[in-house]
């Protein structure tokens, strides 16, 4: 084995075999099963706070139209003030309604609480004074039957997306793209963060110890670097990998099993581009995500491509880790150099969320193929289907960004390994790239 394979071999082996990697690797799929079910969960059994509200209307007509429910329950308060209904027995919060709130459009409610007013319950009673106040107004033109128009004529039409650049008819839901486009992105920033600073970590304790003096006598510098670098994105890769095929057997064979079977149905004919035989329309893009998230062709794709991105993304970023974990002897030290790595990882995640909101936007397209930003960038627009030259494009950028950075960096850990006493300012790193 070569001596490169040998420092990949210990790398990865020291952290495959550990606990915590095992631990994270299966138990984090559920974990994030559990965080996306624990909101609806909360929800439906959690019982939410009821309120006691005192009604001031100086309209006379907005408080008998008032409705309570579990929620909320409205009390007259003829003939009181604000601080005297504060004070009375099961009271929880005064709600005044000015005289002219019907006919002025800028006039409001005002709420008056003896504590931490909940967003729910104030949503819930401007929505219903907003309902009455519609109705009022609409009385004022004595049209016959109003209400009874105006909910004939309402209209909640659903609209399905078809790709019609595709060979054949391919329903798209861009709510469910744009959902995993972010996911997948966060995702990718988790790993080149932690996996980065594993790396950076790494160097620092074998330079602390003096290991590295040791080591490099028999492996040249840039050797062990490329060795560290490619040992940890093994890990990095290992966990991804497994992530994915336990996501492609839940897709195959745990989704169809949960599905009602007419639910299902619904699902093979969009699949199959026959709109009009779904049962339900009005819940036409839930049919579309829950079809592309029981695509299993689809699923193994976004995990290859995204992949191929946590490769060249982490390569480029961990050879900046490696390069400042060289430089420095202590964590310490570290922390203002590893902006130069975390700051475009921040900016990559703030454009991605761009890119998933508009992913055929200039921005969207010109910060994918920017290396420092494309990893994060790319994977978010992926789950939309953009054109394949747009992806292999970004990716040979990748292919020559990371290249470029291992050059770099390796110039800086060849000098930094055996540099000790201080932290270097950035004109000693670049002088050190100079050295030949």
């Amino acid at each position: 084995m070569s001596k490169i394979g040998i420092v990949i071999e210990r790398e990865y082996m020291e952290r495959v075999k550990k606990k915590s990697f095992i631990i994270t690797t299966i138990l984090m799929p559920l974990l994030m099963l559990v965080l996306m079910a624990l909101p609806a969960l909360i929800m439906n059994f959690v019982d939410s706070s009821a309120t006691t509200i005192a009604v001031i209307d100086n309209t006379g007509v907005i408080l008998p139209q008032l409705k309570s429910d579990e929620q909320v329950t409205f009390r007259p308060a003829t003939d009181a003030t604000v601080d005297s209904a504060l004070t009375r027995e099961g009271i929880d919060a005064v709600l005044v309604i000015p005289a002219n709130i019907i006919d002025n459009n800028k006039a409001g409610l005002r709420y008056y609480t003896n504590g931490p007013s909940s967003m729910s319950t104030e949503s819930a009673i401007t929505s219903e004074v907003n309902s009455i106040i519609e109705s009022e107004r609409l009385k004022a033109y004595d049209i016959g039957n109003i209400n009874e128009i105006i909910e004939s004529v309402k209209s909640d039409v659903s609209m399905t997306t078809v790709r019609a650049d595709k060979d054949s008819e391919e329903s798209n839901s861009s709510a469910f793209s744009y959902g995993v486009g972010i996911a997948m992105t966060f995702v990718l920033y988790m790993f080149l963060l932690i996996y980065g600073q594993m790396v950076m970590t790494s160097i620092i304790e074998e330079k602390g110890n003096r290991v590295l003096e040791v080591v490099v006598s028999s492996v040249k510098p840039a050797q062990l670097m490329m060795g560290k670098i490619i040992g940890v994105a093994l890990v990095a890769v290992t966990q991804i990998i497994i992530w994915g095929v336990l996501l492609t057997v839940m897709s195959a064979y745990l989704l169809p099993a949960l599905m009602p079977a007419d639910a299902m149905a619904d699902v093979a004919a969009v699949q199959a581009g026959n709109f009009d035989s779904v049962s339900d329309s009005s819940s036409i893009e839930l049919i579309q995500a829950v079809g592309m998230l029981g695509d299993v062709g689809n699923i193994i794709t976004l995990f290859g491509l995204m992949t191929l991105f946590l490769i060249g993304g982490f390569l480029l970023y961990s050879s900046i880790f490696a390069a400042v974990g060289s430089s420095v002897d202590n964590i310490q030290d570290a922390s203002q150099l590893t902006s130069l790595a975390v700051f475009p990882i921040i900016f990559g995640l703030i454009f991605a969320m761009v890119a998933a909101a508009d992913p055929m936007g200039s921005v969207a397209f010109w910060m994918s193929m920017f290396p420092l930003t494309s990893p994060m960038v790319m994977v978010a627009r992926i789950p939309f289907g953009i054109p394949a030259w747009e992806i292999i494009l970004s990716l040979a950028l990748l292919v020559v960004g990371f290249v470029f950075m291992v050059w770099l960096a390796g110039k800086i850990y060849r000098v930094g390994i055996f540099m000790y006493g201080k932290k270097p300012s950035m004109k000693e790193l670049i002088r050190w790239v100079r050295y030949k």
